[in-house]
């Protein structure tokens, strides 16, 4: 099956902690429902233009048997009779890339490949797309999800899609990322229909750190007087009783504000049988903006 996909995107991997991703914009509704590909410890894959959805599966499958990324791309693309409207970009387990831009595709056509990640596009408004995506991605520092929507925020900035925006989308895969543990899909956002997708791509990927995320060790600080204080009238804005004295962090705030956490689903960065007498940083940040006219 083949789907006429135009688009911009870029594949990568990330050997520091073995991730492999895909983000993507375009001119089309949900673009991430066909466009990105990928497996933990195998490799990523984008299928565009006239995209032929079943490379992304396939792709993945010939990965994870052996082949590289260039064995990959060239055994899909000599048994495609639709290769010249096709483009496909894949990374493998190695941080080999091998991308393809048929002949047929619409201009502005092209892609762009270095170790570890290769850029993408058609119907671009041209080159300079893929060059700001490639500067953005070696420049910026961070996880693989930071960098990919750097490139992409990049690349909309520099034109794009000329036919205008819809939709984006980013996934990314590592050993265990997943929700719980449990499976590689460390994060899996898109925004399907938008007047500003990329941008709202990035706000997602904000949202998906302060939720999931790991508290980071210099960023808890101690629940002292006045943050409790500050806590305990949030607390009591949303109906919840501290049943203390303002200003006195004991187990029955302790317990109101576990279950505060629990409602708006930040228990990965606050836990009751964890350090109860400090606070991430970031989630304080995040409930000052939520529930500044609670705290006053």
């Amino acid at each position: 099956m083949s789907i006429c996909v135009n688009t911009f995107s870029i594949v990568a991997s990330d050997p520091q902690d073995n991730s492999y991703g895909v983000a993507v914009a375009s001119k089309f509704l949900a673009v991430g429902s066909i466009v990105p590909w990928a497996k933990s410890e195998v490799g990523a894959i984008a299928t565009q233009a006239h995209a032929k959805i079943g490379f992304g599966p396939d792709g993945l499958q010939m990965l994870e048997g052996g082949s590289s990324a260039a064995e990959v791309l060239t055994a899909l693309i000599s048994e495609d009779p639709g290769a010249d409207s096709r483009q496909l970009a894949i990374v493998d387990a190695h941080g080999s890339v091998a991308a393809h831009t048929g002949k047929r595709c619409h201009e502005w056509a092209g892609h762009l490949t270095e170790d570890h990640f290769s850029c993408q596009g058609n119907i671009l408004v041209g080159p300079e797309t893929l060059e700001a995506m490639e500067t953005s991605f070696v420049s910026t520092k961070g996880e693989l999800s930071d960098r990919l929507i750097a490139a992409l925020m990049a690349g909309d900035e520099a034109g794009g899609d000329s036919r205008g925006k819809q939709s984006a989308a980013i996934l990314v895969v590592k050993p265990g990322g997943g929700y719980g543990g449990d499976t590689d899909r460390y994060l899996d956002l898109r925004v399907d229909d938008h007047q500003d997708p990329v941008n709202k791509l990035s706000r997602l990927v904000e949202m998906h750190h302060l939720f999931f995320g790991s508290t980071v060790a210099s960023d808890l600080v101690t629940i002292d007087e006045q943050i409790a204080s500050e806590l305990q009238l949030m607390l009591k804005g949303q109906g919840y009783d501290v049943g203390d004295p303002v200003g006195v962090w004991s187990e029955a705030s302790k317990q109101a504000f576990w279950a505060f956490v629990g409602k708006e689903n930040l228990e990965e960065r606050w836990n009751i049988e964890g350090d109860t007498d400090s606070i991430d940083m970031v989630v304080l940040e995040h409930l000052r903006h939520k529930f500044k006219s609670d705290a006053k």
